[in-house]
């Protein structure tokens, strides 16, 4: 299937799409004004210094696209004395997510977008209550102008989804010189219970320097459980690898001994075999 062609199935699309994601009337009429040949301006959350070097890599902003998911985090009990998985907790937070993205790439997808750059994915708990909270999803979609996909023929993943990155322009723009291209923001979530320690534990090491082994088990089996998620995701992509990864640590509204580890980078995939990046020359002017 040729570019043009999964463009413009996609853009065929994209209004039962929108409304299967959940996407509202307001944001499909804001899009729709936003498609290329509607004489529309694009908008776009870029800094300057990023928009010009996203341009320079090859890509057009089409528009600022986002995905909005408000959801009740559910109560999951971990028992006092043992380190465990909340796996309730750790789906709701990874679904949750999962909405907010999924509605942003309906948005890219709308525009006949081929990726979404600068892309922000925040939580905020919220007023209406301890276990509401919204997960935002921001970013810039962005089109093909000149830029080469090299053997796949598109910059779509596997998915035929707009590839996303989390990427600052400045980092995507040395990607793509360096012979990459983005797939999609890979992620793992755990959330994770931390035993308390007994009594007679805190007494026994009261002015000890002494390593405090349940904690140090939980929070490291905790973060091996977000990293291997996410490792998983860029395994399904067919992936080379994971860039820019960040490993986050929160507690959210559960308390000090409740917490999640929350895993996020870029896959990236090889769009030419050699990847050198040409060095920068100087140059002298000869006027006086």
């Amino acid at each position: 299937m040729t570019e043009q062609s999964m463009e413009q199935q996609s853009i065929e699309s994209s209004a039962a799409d929108l409304a299967a994601q959940g996407v509202p009337e307001d944001a499909m009429k804001r899009l729709a004004q936003l498609r290329p040949g509607q004489g529309s301006i694009f908008t776009s959350d870029l800094t300057v210094n990023e928009f010009l070097l996203v341009r320079e890599a090859g890509f057009r902003p089409l528009g600022l696209v986002l995905g909005s998911s408000i959801y009740h985090v559910g109560i999951q009990l971990g028992r006092w004395s043992k380190n465990q998985e909340l796996t309730t907790l750790s789906q709701a937070m990874y679904h949750a997510r999962e909405l907010a993205m999924s509605r942003m790439e309906a948005e890219a997808s709308a525009l006949g977008a081929d990726g979404i750059v600068g892309v922000r994915l925040d939580v905020e708990f919220k007023e209406f209550g301890a276990d509401i909270a919204e997960f935002i999803a921001v970013g810039t979609a962005v089109k093909a102008d000149g830029a080469d996909p090299g053997p796949h023929g598109h910059w779509r993943n596997n998915k035929n989804k707009p590839f996303t990155s989390d990427l600052s322009g400045q980092d995507f723009w040395t990607l793509i010189r360096a012979g990459y291209a983005p797939l999609d923001m890979v992620m793992g979530s755990c959330v994770y219970h931390v035993a308390h320690q007994k009594f007679g534990q805190v007494l026994s090491n009261t002015g000890r320097n002494v390593e405090i082994e349940q904690f140090t088990q939980a929070l490291y089996d905790a973060r091996e459980l977000a990293m291997s998620r996410m490792q998983a995701e860029a395994e399904a992509l067919d992936a080379e690898g994971i860039v820019a990864v960040q490993l986050r640590q929160h507690s959210h509204t559960w308390g000090s001994h409740t917490t999640e580890f929350f895993a996020i980078g870029t896959a990236v995939r090889p769009i030419r075999a050699d990847h050198v990046i040409a060095r920068p020359t100087m140059v002298l002017s000869l006027d006086a």
